[in-house]
Protein backbone atom coordinates (compact mmCIF):
# COMPACT_ATOMS: atom_id res chain seq x y z
CA UNK A 1 0.00 0.00 0.00
CA UNK A 2 1.38 3.44 -0.96
CA UNK A 3 2.02 6.02 1.73
CA UNK A 4 -0.10 9.08 1.56
CA UNK A 5 1.72 12.33 0.69
CA UNK A 6 1.86 14.71 3.66
CA UNK A 7 3.33 18.10 2.68
CA UNK A 8 3.56 19.24 6.30
CA UNK A 9 5.59 16.20 7.34
CA UNK A 10 7.86 16.70 4.32
CA UNK A 11 8.40 20.38 5.21
CA UNK A 12 9.07 19.54 8.88
CA UNK A 13 11.69 16.95 7.88
CA UNK A 14 13.31 19.43 5.48
CA UNK A 15 13.43 22.20 8.13
CA UNK A 16 14.85 19.79 10.74
CA UNK A 17 17.61 18.80 8.34
CA UNK A 18 18.41 22.44 7.56
CA UNK A 19 18.59 23.37 11.26
CA UNK A 20 21.09 20.57 11.88
CA UNK A 21 23.26 21.67 8.94
CA UNK A 22 23.32 25.41 9.69
CA UNK A 23 24.80 26.03 13.15
CA UNK A 24 23.78 29.21 14.88
CA UNK A 25 20.22 29.45 13.56
CA UNK A 26 18.49 31.50 14.93
CA UNK A 27 21.66 32.89 16.55
CA UNK A 28 21.32 35.38 19.34
CA UNK A 29 17.61 35.91 20.07
CA UNK A 30 16.88 39.42 21.30
CA UNK A 31 14.15 41.22 23.23
CA UNK A 32 14.25 45.03 23.08
CA UNK A 33 11.97 47.37 25.01
CA UNK A 34 11.85 50.83 26.59
CA UNK A 35 11.60 51.06 30.36
CA UNK A 36 11.26 54.66 31.53
CA UNK A 37 14.33 56.64 30.50
CA UNK A 38 16.28 53.65 29.11
CA UNK A 39 16.10 51.03 26.40
CA UNK A 40 16.80 47.48 27.50
CA UNK A 41 18.11 44.72 25.24
CA UNK A 42 18.10 41.14 26.53
CA UNK A 43 20.07 38.68 24.41
CA UNK A 44 20.06 34.91 24.99
CA UNK A 45 23.62 33.56 25.20
CA UNK A 46 23.31 30.22 27.04
CA UNK A 47 26.54 28.33 27.62
CA UNK A 48 28.73 31.32 26.79
CA UNK A 49 31.74 32.10 28.99
CA UNK A 50 31.22 35.75 30.05
CA UNK A 51 34.92 36.48 29.44
CA UNK A 52 34.35 35.88 25.69
CA UNK A 53 31.63 38.55 25.40
CA UNK A 54 32.83 41.65 23.54
CA UNK A 55 30.61 44.72 23.10
CA UNK A 56 31.57 47.88 21.23
CA UNK A 57 29.92 50.93 19.69
CA UNK A 58 31.20 52.59 16.53
CA UNK A 59 29.29 55.10 14.39
CA UNK A 60 26.00 54.38 16.16
CA UNK A 61 26.37 50.63 15.53
CA UNK A 62 26.48 48.42 18.62
CA UNK A 63 28.23 45.09 18.01
CA UNK A 64 27.99 42.11 20.35
CA UNK A 65 30.33 39.12 19.93
CA UNK A 66 30.44 36.00 22.06
CA UNK A 67 31.93 32.54 21.83
CA UNK A 68 30.51 29.19 22.85
CA UNK A 69 33.14 26.46 23.03
CA UNK A 70 32.53 22.75 22.78
CA UNK A 71 33.02 20.74 25.96
CA UNK A 72 33.60 17.45 24.15
CA UNK A 73 37.02 15.90 23.66
CA UNK A 74 38.49 15.63 20.17
CA UNK A 75 38.32 11.83 20.36
CA UNK A 76 34.53 11.79 20.94
CA UNK A 77 32.28 10.46 18.19
CA UNK A 78 29.28 12.71 17.59
CA UNK A 79 25.86 11.07 17.35
CA UNK A 80 24.06 14.37 16.91
CA UNK A 81 25.34 17.94 17.14
CA UNK A 82 22.53 20.52 17.36
CA UNK A 83 23.95 22.99 19.89
CA UNK A 84 25.91 25.56 17.90
CA UNK A 85 29.48 26.38 18.90
CA UNK A 86 31.87 29.02 17.70
CA UNK A 87 31.76 32.80 17.59
CA UNK A 88 28.43 34.59 17.30
CA UNK A 89 27.83 38.25 16.48
CA UNK A 90 24.87 40.60 16.38
CA UNK A 91 24.71 44.26 15.39
CA UNK A 92 22.13 46.87 16.35
CA UNK A 93 21.82 50.25 14.64
CA UNK A 94 21.27 52.84 17.35
CA UNK A 95 19.26 55.98 16.70
CA UNK A 96 20.10 59.49 17.82
CA UNK A 97 19.15 60.66 21.27
CA UNK A 98 20.86 57.85 23.20
CA UNK A 99 23.63 58.25 25.79
CA UNK A 100 26.09 55.86 24.10
CA UNK A 101 28.81 56.61 26.67
CA UNK A 102 26.57 55.36 29.52
CA UNK A 103 25.58 51.90 28.23
CA UNK A 104 25.65 49.25 30.95
CA UNK A 105 25.98 45.49 30.43
CA UNK A 106 25.39 42.52 32.71
CA UNK A 107 25.35 38.75 32.19
CA UNK A 108 23.38 36.34 34.37
CA UNK A 109 21.74 32.94 33.81
CA UNK A 110 22.73 32.86 30.13
CA UNK A 111 21.21 36.26 29.34
CA UNK A 112 23.15 39.40 28.42
CA UNK A 113 21.29 42.56 29.45
CA UNK A 114 22.22 45.92 27.95
CA UNK A 115 20.74 49.12 29.38
CA UNK A 116 20.98 52.06 26.98
CA UNK A 117 19.89 55.37 28.56
CA UNK A 118 18.13 58.14 26.66
CA UNK A 119 20.40 61.22 26.36
CA UNK A 120 19.46 64.26 28.44
CA UNK A 121 18.94 66.41 25.33
CA UNK A 122 16.45 63.87 23.94
CA UNK A 123 14.28 63.69 27.05
CA UNK A 124 10.97 65.56 26.96
CA UNK A 125 10.89 68.77 28.95
CA UNK A 126 8.38 71.47 29.79
CA UNK A 127 8.72 74.98 28.37
CA UNK A 128 7.45 77.73 30.62
CA UNK A 129 5.21 80.32 29.00
CA UNK A 130 5.89 83.92 29.97
CA UNK A 131 2.75 85.85 30.80
CA UNK A 132 1.91 89.24 32.13
CA UNK A 133 -1.09 91.17 33.35
CA UNK A 134 -2.20 92.37 29.93
CA UNK A 135 -1.55 91.70 26.25
CA UNK A 136 0.45 94.90 25.64
CA UNK A 137 3.06 93.92 28.26
CA UNK A 138 3.59 90.48 26.67
CA UNK A 139 3.99 91.97 23.17
CA UNK A 140 6.45 94.68 24.34
CA UNK A 141 8.57 92.29 26.35
CA UNK A 142 9.85 92.78 29.89
CA UNK A 143 10.13 96.34 31.23
CA UNK A 144 13.59 97.65 31.95
CA UNK A 145 14.26 99.20 35.31
CA UNK A 146 16.74 102.03 35.43
CA UNK A 147 18.29 103.06 38.71
CA UNK A 148 18.30 106.80 39.24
Amino acid sequence: MATRFDPFREMDEWLSTMRRQVPGVPGMPLDLYRDGESYVARIDLPGVDPSTIDIDVEDRTLTIRAERRTEVSDSAQWLTHERPTGTFARQLSLGHGLALDNIQAGYADGVLTLTIPVAEEAKPRKIEVAHAGNRAEVEQGPKETVAA
